[in-house]
Protein backbone atom coordinates (compact mmCIF):
# COMPACT_ATOMS: atom_id res chain seq x y z
CA UNK A 1 0.00 0.00 0.00
CA UNK A 2 1.14 3.51 -0.82
CA UNK A 3 0.17 6.43 1.41
CA UNK A 4 -0.07 10.10 0.54
CA UNK A 5 0.36 12.51 3.48
CA UNK A 6 -0.26 16.25 3.25
CA UNK A 7 0.90 18.82 5.78
CA UNK A 8 4.67 18.39 5.57
CA UNK A 9 6.46 18.35 8.92
CA UNK A 10 3.36 19.62 10.73
CA UNK A 11 2.21 18.71 14.22
CA UNK A 12 0.07 15.80 12.98
CA UNK A 13 1.55 14.97 9.57
CA UNK A 14 5.13 14.63 10.81
CA UNK A 15 4.41 12.15 13.62
CA UNK A 16 1.96 10.26 11.38
CA UNK A 17 4.59 9.89 8.66
CA UNK A 18 7.09 8.55 11.20
CA UNK A 19 4.59 5.95 12.43
CA UNK A 20 3.77 4.77 8.90
CA UNK A 21 7.44 4.49 7.97
CA UNK A 22 8.24 2.53 11.14
CA UNK A 23 5.46 0.14 10.17
CA UNK A 24 7.28 -0.50 6.88
CA UNK A 25 4.74 1.31 4.69
CA UNK A 26 5.42 3.41 1.59
CA UNK A 27 4.81 7.12 2.14
CA UNK A 28 4.82 10.18 -0.10
CA UNK A 29 4.95 13.33 2.01
CA UNK A 30 3.80 16.65 0.56
CA UNK A 31 5.22 19.89 1.91
CA UNK A 32 6.19 23.37 0.77
CA UNK A 33 9.87 23.19 1.76
CA UNK A 34 11.87 20.05 1.01
CA UNK A 35 14.66 21.14 3.38
CA UNK A 36 12.26 20.77 6.32
CA UNK A 37 11.38 17.24 5.22
CA UNK A 38 14.93 15.91 4.98
CA UNK A 39 14.68 13.64 8.03
CA UNK A 40 11.61 11.92 6.57
CA UNK A 41 13.41 11.34 3.29
CA UNK A 42 16.31 9.81 5.22
CA UNK A 43 13.80 7.47 6.90
CA UNK A 44 12.46 6.32 3.53
CA UNK A 45 9.68 8.72 2.59
CA UNK A 46 9.29 10.06 -0.93
CA UNK A 47 9.20 13.85 -0.75
CA UNK A 48 6.93 15.89 -3.01
CA UNK A 49 7.78 19.56 -2.53
CA UNK A 50 5.25 22.04 -3.83
CA UNK A 51 2.18 24.10 -3.11
CA UNK A 52 -1.29 22.73 -2.34
CA UNK A 53 -2.54 25.73 -4.30
CA UNK A 54 -1.09 24.16 -7.47
CA UNK A 55 -3.61 21.63 -8.93
CA UNK A 56 -1.13 20.17 -11.44
CA UNK A 57 1.45 19.54 -8.72
CA UNK A 58 -1.13 17.80 -6.53
CA UNK A 59 -2.37 15.54 -9.32
CA UNK A 60 1.19 14.38 -9.95
CA UNK A 61 1.94 13.91 -6.24
CA UNK A 62 -1.28 11.96 -5.57
CA UNK A 63 -0.71 9.59 -8.51
CA UNK A 64 -0.18 5.98 -7.46
CA UNK A 65 -1.37 6.38 -3.88
CA UNK A 66 -3.90 3.98 -2.37
CA UNK A 67 -4.84 6.05 0.69
CA UNK A 68 -4.41 9.63 1.84
CA UNK A 69 -4.28 11.85 4.89
CA UNK A 70 -5.55 15.30 4.01
CA UNK A 71 -5.36 18.54 5.93
CA UNK A 72 -5.70 22.17 4.90
CA UNK A 73 -2.27 23.61 5.78
CA UNK A 74 -2.46 26.97 7.54
CA UNK A 75 -1.48 29.98 5.48
CA UNK A 76 -1.48 33.06 7.68
CA UNK A 77 -0.33 35.37 4.88
CA UNK A 78 -3.38 35.18 2.61
CA UNK A 79 -5.81 38.09 2.71
CA UNK A 80 -8.89 35.85 2.40
CA UNK A 81 -8.36 32.71 4.48
CA UNK A 82 -11.76 31.23 3.63
CA UNK A 83 -11.14 31.56 -0.11
CA UNK A 84 -7.78 29.85 0.38
CA UNK A 85 -9.44 26.96 2.25
CA UNK A 86 -12.02 26.51 -0.49
CA UNK A 87 -9.44 26.60 -3.28
CA UNK A 88 -7.26 23.93 -1.62
CA UNK A 89 -10.35 21.79 -0.93
CA UNK A 90 -11.25 21.78 -4.63
CA UNK A 91 -7.64 21.03 -5.59
CA UNK A 92 -7.67 18.00 -3.29
CA UNK A 93 -10.93 16.74 -4.80
CA UNK A 94 -9.50 17.01 -8.30
CA UNK A 95 -6.32 15.17 -7.28
CA UNK A 96 -8.26 12.40 -5.50
CA UNK A 97 -10.42 11.85 -8.56
CA UNK A 98 -7.41 11.79 -10.87
CA UNK A 99 -5.54 9.30 -8.69
CA UNK A 100 -8.59 7.13 -7.94
CA UNK A 101 -7.82 7.03 -4.22
CA UNK A 102 -10.56 5.22 -2.29
CA UNK A 103 -9.51 5.52 1.37
CA UNK A 104 -9.07 8.96 2.94
CA UNK A 105 -8.61 10.37 6.43
CA UNK A 106 -9.37 14.09 6.70
CA UNK A 107 -8.25 16.38 9.52
CA UNK A 108 -11.32 18.48 10.31
CA UNK A 109 -12.29 19.96 13.67
CA UNK A 110 -14.77 20.07 16.48
CA UNK A 111 -17.46 22.55 15.44
CA UNK A 112 -17.63 21.38 11.82
CA UNK A 113 -21.18 20.17 12.47
CA UNK A 114 -22.23 23.83 12.69
CA UNK A 115 -21.45 24.42 8.98
CA UNK A 116 -21.42 28.17 9.64
CA UNK A 117 -20.51 30.29 12.65
CA UNK A 118 -17.33 28.55 13.85
CA UNK A 119 -14.80 30.87 12.24
CA UNK A 120 -11.93 29.07 10.44
CA UNK A 121 -13.63 25.74 11.14
CA UNK A 122 -16.32 26.71 8.60
CA UNK A 123 -13.73 26.10 5.88
CA UNK A 124 -13.18 22.58 7.19
CA UNK A 125 -16.93 21.99 7.24
CA UNK A 126 -17.01 23.10 3.61
CA UNK A 127 -14.35 20.50 2.78
CA UNK A 128 -16.32 17.78 4.61
CA UNK A 129 -19.42 18.62 2.59
CA UNK A 130 -17.50 18.89 -0.68
CA UNK A 131 -15.78 15.53 -0.38
CA UNK A 132 -19.06 13.87 0.62
CA UNK A 133 -20.82 15.34 -2.41
CA UNK A 134 -18.08 14.92 -5.01
CA UNK A 135 -16.69 11.52 -3.96
CA UNK A 136 -19.66 9.35 -2.95
CA UNK A 137 -17.75 6.09 -3.52
CA UNK A 138 -14.71 7.04 -1.45
CA UNK A 139 -14.45 5.83 2.15
CA UNK A 140 -13.61 8.77 4.44
CA UNK A 141 -13.12 9.36 8.15
CA UNK A 142 -13.43 12.98 9.23
CA UNK A 143 -11.28 13.51 12.31
CA UNK A 144 -12.72 16.21 14.56
CA UNK A 145 -10.21 17.02 17.30
CA UNK A 146 -10.93 19.72 19.82
CA UNK A 147 -8.90 22.79 20.82
CA UNK A 148 -5.18 22.07 20.35
CA UNK A 149 -2.99 22.29 23.44
CA UNK A 150 -0.35 24.00 21.31
CA UNK A 151 -2.66 27.02 20.94
CA UNK A 152 -1.85 27.83 24.56
CA UNK A 153 1.70 28.76 23.51
CA UNK A 154 0.09 32.04 22.45
CA UNK A 155 -0.51 32.74 26.16
CA UNK A 156 3.20 32.97 26.95
CA UNK A 157 3.41 36.64 25.96
CA UNK A 158 0.40 37.49 28.12
CA UNK A 159 1.88 35.72 31.14
CA UNK A 160 5.24 37.42 30.79
CA UNK A 161 3.90 40.85 29.92
CA UNK A 162 0.65 41.18 31.87
CA UNK A 163 0.52 38.29 34.38
CA UNK A 164 -2.76 37.02 32.90
CA UNK A 165 -4.06 34.36 30.53
CA UNK A 166 -7.22 34.54 28.49
CA UNK A 167 -9.24 34.83 25.31
CA UNK A 168 -12.77 35.88 24.38
CA UNK A 169 -14.16 32.74 26.03
CA UNK A 170 -14.27 31.17 29.47
CA UNK A 171 -15.23 27.63 30.49
CA UNK A 172 -16.56 27.07 33.98
CA UNK A 173 -19.28 24.51 34.60
CA UNK A 174 -18.99 23.08 31.09
CA UNK A 175 -15.41 22.01 30.54
CA UNK A 176 -13.26 22.96 27.57
CA UNK A 177 -12.27 20.00 25.42
CA UNK A 178 -8.52 19.78 24.65
CA UNK A 179 -6.45 17.67 22.25
CA UNK A 180 -2.77 16.92 21.87
CA UNK A 181 -1.65 16.55 18.26
CA UNK A 182 0.16 13.30 19.14
CA UNK A 183 -3.22 11.76 19.94
CA UNK A 184 -4.49 12.88 16.52
CA UNK A 185 -1.48 11.29 14.80
CA UNK A 186 -2.02 8.05 16.71
CA UNK A 187 -5.69 7.89 15.69
CA UNK A 188 -4.87 8.66 12.05
CA UNK A 189 -2.19 5.96 12.05
CA UNK A 190 -4.55 3.31 13.43
CA UNK A 191 -7.10 4.15 10.73
CA UNK A 192 -4.61 4.18 7.86
CA UNK A 193 -2.76 1.08 9.04
CA UNK A 194 -5.94 -1.02 9.11
CA UNK A 195 -7.92 0.72 6.33
CA UNK A 196 -11.06 -1.02 7.59
CA UNK A 197 -13.31 2.05 7.59
CA UNK A 198 -16.25 2.15 5.20
CA UNK A 199 -18.49 5.00 4.08
CA UNK A 200 -18.36 8.50 5.53
CA UNK A 201 -17.86 8.65 9.30
CA UNK A 202 -16.93 11.22 11.95
CA UNK A 203 -14.38 10.52 14.69
CA UNK A 204 -14.02 12.94 17.59
CA UNK A 205 -10.60 13.12 19.27
CA UNK A 206 -9.92 14.59 22.70
CA UNK A 207 -7.18 14.25 25.28
CA UNK A 208 -8.63 16.06 28.29
CA UNK A 209 -11.56 18.16 29.50
CA UNK A 210 -10.86 21.05 31.90
CA UNK A 211 -12.21 24.42 33.01
CA UNK A 212 -10.29 27.53 32.00
CA UNK A 213 -9.56 28.17 35.69
CA UNK A 214 -7.86 24.76 35.85
CA UNK A 215 -5.97 25.51 32.64
CA UNK A 216 -4.73 28.79 34.05
CA UNK A 217 -3.72 27.24 37.37
CA UNK A 218 -1.85 24.27 35.90
CA UNK A 219 -0.03 26.11 33.12
CA UNK A 220 0.93 29.12 35.24
CA UNK A 221 2.23 26.86 38.02
CA UNK A 222 4.33 24.96 35.46
CA UNK A 223 6.27 28.14 34.64
CA UNK A 224 6.74 29.25 38.22
CA UNK A 225 3.96 31.85 38.11
CA UNK A 226 1.19 30.17 40.17
CA UNK A 227 -2.19 31.82 40.52
CA UNK A 228 -2.29 33.67 37.20
CA UNK A 229 -5.99 34.08 36.31
CA UNK A 230 -7.79 33.25 33.08
CA UNK A 231 -9.59 36.39 31.85
CA UNK A 232 -12.39 36.63 29.28
CA UNK A 233 -11.62 39.54 26.94
CA UNK A 234 -14.30 41.54 25.10
CA UNK A 235 -14.57 40.50 21.46
CA UNK A 236 -13.29 43.81 20.13
CA UNK A 237 -10.29 43.68 22.44
CA UNK A 238 -9.47 40.13 21.32
CA UNK A 239 -9.73 41.24 17.69
CA UNK A 240 -7.50 44.24 18.27
CA UNK A 241 -4.88 42.12 19.98
CA UNK A 242 -4.69 39.76 17.03
CA UNK A 243 -4.36 42.63 14.57
CA UNK A 244 -1.50 44.02 16.68
CA UNK A 245 0.50 40.80 16.31
CA UNK A 246 0.03 40.74 12.53
CA UNK A 247 -2.95 38.44 11.97
CA UNK A 248 -4.89 39.39 8.85
CA UNK A 249 -8.27 41.08 9.53
CA UNK A 250 -10.39 38.34 7.91
CA UNK A 251 -8.69 35.61 9.94
CA UNK A 252 -8.79 37.66 13.15
CA UNK A 253 -12.55 38.01 12.71
CA UNK A 254 -12.80 34.26 12.16
CA UNK A 255 -10.94 33.59 15.41
CA UNK A 256 -13.25 35.94 17.28
CA UNK A 257 -16.25 34.09 15.83
CA UNK A 258 -14.73 30.78 16.91
CA UNK A 259 -14.31 32.10 20.44
CA UNK A 260 -17.96 33.15 20.50
CA UNK A 261 -19.05 29.70 19.30
CA UNK A 262 -16.90 28.11 22.01
CA UNK A 263 -18.24 30.22 24.89
CA UNK A 264 -21.85 29.75 23.73
CA UNK A 265 -21.40 25.97 23.75
CA UNK A 266 -22.18 25.57 20.06
CA UNK A 267 -18.78 24.25 18.96
CA UNK A 268 -18.72 21.45 21.52
CA UNK A 269 -22.42 20.56 21.31
CA UNK A 270 -22.06 17.61 18.92
CA UNK A 271 -18.95 16.40 20.74
CA UNK A 272 -20.89 15.88 23.97
CA UNK A 273 -23.57 13.98 22.03
CA UNK A 274 -20.89 11.68 20.58
CA UNK A 275 -18.45 11.59 23.49
CA UNK A 276 -15.27 9.63 22.66
CA UNK A 277 -12.80 7.86 24.92
CA UNK A 278 -10.11 10.34 25.90
CA UNK A 279 -6.55 10.08 24.62
CA UNK A 280 -3.37 9.66 26.65
CA UNK A 281 -1.98 13.20 26.89
CA UNK A 282 -3.47 15.09 29.83
CA UNK A 283 -3.13 18.78 30.61
CA UNK A 284 -0.46 18.03 33.22
CA UNK A 285 1.58 16.23 30.54
CA UNK A 286 1.30 19.17 28.17
CA UNK A 287 2.31 21.54 30.99
CA UNK A 288 5.86 20.16 30.70
CA UNK A 289 5.95 21.19 27.03
CA UNK A 290 4.47 24.56 27.94
CA UNK A 291 7.16 25.15 30.57
CA UNK A 292 9.90 24.35 28.07
CA UNK A 293 8.42 26.73 25.49
CA UNK A 294 8.08 29.41 28.17
CA UNK A 295 11.72 29.05 29.15
CA UNK A 296 12.99 29.29 25.58
CA UNK A 297 10.63 32.03 24.31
Amino acid sequence: MKYLITGGAGHTSGPLTEKLLKAGLQVTLIGRDSSKLKKYAESGATIAAGSVEDPAFLEKAFSGADAAYLMLPPNMQVEDFRAYQKAVSHNYIQALKSAGIKKVVVLSSIGAHMINGAGPVDGLAYFEQLITKELPEVDVVFLRPSYFYKNFFQQIGLIKGMKIMGSNFTFGQEKMVLTHTNDIAETAFELLDKLSFIGKTVRYIASDERTTDEIGQILSASVGQPGIPWIQFPDDQAYGGMIQVGIKPSLAKDYVDMGIALREGKMQEDYWKNHPALGNTKLEDFAKEFALAYATN
